[in-house]
């Protein structure tokens, strides 16, 4: 199908793509376009004018601070975030989900920056940004502000911007000493989405888990923290497959039926299953990071 009709504008700086927000009713930012694209050619999304910020260099790049936190351009690619050494090492979590969206082709395009403002029910960066407890910059008409991960992923399709602003990076805090991150998802063969995916962080102590977030992608209209979870895992030894896979098997205490997604390829009932199996894998494998 085809996208209904729409006027485009390059824009070259943050100032000037705020500007065009402003300027045109119903605009919408385009970064690398994989989630936006295939929502206007179903006619899901039918923005007035879509206002591109491949253009913009200050939006690229991986930064580290004195203090440990690592800050990356909302246009910096997922192949980008895959081959920084760094982030390998420090991230588990987010490399594994930058180094497995799509494909080749889809990783050399799609952003951070998009996946997260898009907020794609299947998108795999969401959980992420939970578990790894990120900040997102954002810039608009009334200046620049600081939101958290959980703050700003609001619901499906929907996150905390304004109608001008523009997510301009994400930071995430240098983990701790005894920590460890890992991503798992059972994806949808054609398109890479997650049907489930599973975002573990684990702060470790005399082999025991000390701290944890655990968020969820895929199974629910949008990412969330998995809190029943969290508070089993507490002293919990990493070792301790059976005491892991007890917590895992509460995945989704708490969440109604009907809050689960449901279509062709895998329904309510297999969605809860999933999020049980990512669980425990994603937890085993942020162990293995945090005492290797």
């Amino acid at each position: 199908m085809y996208p209904a009709k729409f006027d485009y504008y390059r824009a070259n700086s943050v100032d000037e793509a705020v500007a065009l927000l402003q300027e045109h009713e119903r605009a919408k930012l385009i970064a690398g376009g994989h989630s936006l694209l295939p929502s206007m050619k179903l006619r899901l999304a039918q923005p007035a004018a879509l206002v591109d910020l491949n253009f913009i260099a200050d939006l690229r790049g991986i930064c580290r601070g004195d203090d440990g936190e690592t800050t990356i351009g909302a246009m910096t690619t997922y192949a980008a975030v895959t081959d920084d050494a760094a982030i390998a090492t420090t991230f588990g979590a987010l490399h594994d989900a930058a180094s497995n969206i799509g494909d080749i082709q889809v990783r050399n395009r799609g952003t951070i920056g998009g996946n997260l403002a898009h907020n794609d029910p299947g998108g795999d960066l969401p959980a992420v940004a939970l578990a790894l407890d990120a900040t997102l910059h954002v810039a608009g008409r009334n200046g620049k502000r600081r939101v958290g991960a959980a703050e700003f992923l609001v619901g499906l399709f929907e996150v905390a911007l304004a109608p001008d602003e523009v997510v301009t990076s994400v930071s995430f805090p240098a983990p701790v000493v005894g920590s460890g991150s890992a991503y798992a998802k059972f994806e949808n063969p054609a398109s890479g989405y997650a049907i489930c995916g599973i975002a573990a962080y684990v702060e470790v102590s005399d082999g025991a888990i000390r701290a944890a977030r655990v968020a969820v992608n895929g199974a629910l209209d949008h990412a969330q923290r998995l809190a029943a979870v969290e508070a089993a895992l507490s002293g919990v030894g990493c070792g301790d497959e059976a005491a892991i896979k007890a917590a895992a098997s509460k995945a989704a205490d708490g969440i109604d039926e009907w809050d689960f997604m449901s279509d062709i390829h895998a329904d309510a009932d297999y969605r809860a299953h999933l999020m049980r199996v990512l669980t425990a894998k994603a937890v085993r494998n942020a162990c293995d990071r945090a005492t290797g």
